[in-house]
């Protein structure tokens, strides 16, 4: 009787869960393993593109207050 209220639930989980579980997991790790899709590697050659053109502003700002006001570092 005990046997029986544990071997229902063990084969529902083996016949049922643990294969879709499988499913999911091997496809989850196929996409990490795939890298970058082309979309991601053009959003993220964008975000570099910005991130360097923002760099080169903070470097223009920060020489153009170098110029006009040498102590603005210390006043911080």
């Amino acid at each position: 009787m005990v046997e029986d209220i544990i071997m229902a639930p063990l084969i529902i989980f083996m016949v049922i869960v643990a294969p879709i579980w499988l499913v999911l997991h091997y496809r989850s790790k196929k996409q990490v393993s795939q890298g970058l899709s082309e979309e991601e590697y053009i959003q993220l050659s964008d975000l570099s593109e910005m991130a360097d053109k923002m760099a080169d502003r903070i470097r223009t700002l920060e020489a153009i207050l170098d110029a006009e006001t040498p102590d603005w570092r210390n006043k911080l």
